[in-house]
């Protein structure tokens, strides 16, 4: 007996929402960039609104761009806002894979969230790089688009469903001062700082030893998280 055996999809890389041939494992603003301390849940800077990014294409945007990357690997990461590296910007950058095993990277600066309410919503675990080792479960809108630009001022429109739409709303939202926390009953608050405060030392550690691995200098944490909760 002989049949066809179904041709499998080869993944798609999309650099800034755009298909592209080749991509390094390592996205390469990770080599350029340094990693900084991650801010993390009571610091002020992650708890207001960022400013608008006003000036483009400068050495100082870019290095924010590349230490956003370097920052977000060495925690294993698939999206970092300029908050949370103690910069009130309005910057994020994201590197993820899909549930096709599509990979989706690239920044936005100024971006605008538009979440798509008449998608069917989605529940998943959810958790941020500012409240280490923390999960709980999150309801959020199935799909969303993003527009803002890229750090040279060139226009940049990226939608998304499910994981890639969550990423989005997420680090979106970090720069109007909300993180997902926000969004979560007193009860699922209170659980995600027992988890946070149980996880941090491995997680810290953990981020040290990758930024080392990375040929980084690690960044200092504090024993106790610096944002007092």
């Amino acid at each position: 007996m002989a049949w066809t055996r179904p041709r499998r999809r080869k993944p798609v890389t999309y650099l800034l929402g755009e298909p592209v041939e080749e991509y390094p494992a390592t996205a390469p603003e990770v080599d350029r960039g340094r990693v900084l301390r991650i801010t993390e849940i009571g610091e002020p800077v992650l708890h207001k609104p960022a400013r608008t990014v006003e000036e483009f294409s400068t050495p100082e945007l870019a290095r924010l761009v590349d230490d956003l990357f370097a920052t977000m690997e060495s925690a294993q990461g698939v999206g970092l806002a300029a908050p949370q590296v103690g910069v009130d910007l309005r910057v994020f950058v994201y590197d993820l894979t899909d549930a096709s095993g599509d990979r989706h990277v690239g920044h936005v600066v100024n971006p605008v969230l538009e979440m798509d309410l008449e998608a069917e919503p989605e529940t998943e675990e959810e958790g941020c790089l500012s409240v280490p080792g923390a999960y709980e479960p999150l309801e959020r809108p199935g799909a969303a688009t993003v527009r803002g630009v890229d750090q040279h001022g060139g226009p940049v429109q990226l939608s998304g469903t499910g994981y890639l739409a969550r990423c989005f709303i997420h680090e979106s939202q970090h720069l109007d001062g909300t993180l997902y926390w926000d969004h979560l009953s007193a009860e699922l608050q209170a659980d995600a700082l027992e988890q946070r405060d149980e996880e941090r030392a491995h997680i810290v550690a953990e981020r040290r030893e990758i930024a080392i691995e990375l040929d980084k200098t690690p960044p200092e944490y504090p024993e106790k998280p610096a944002g007092g909760r």
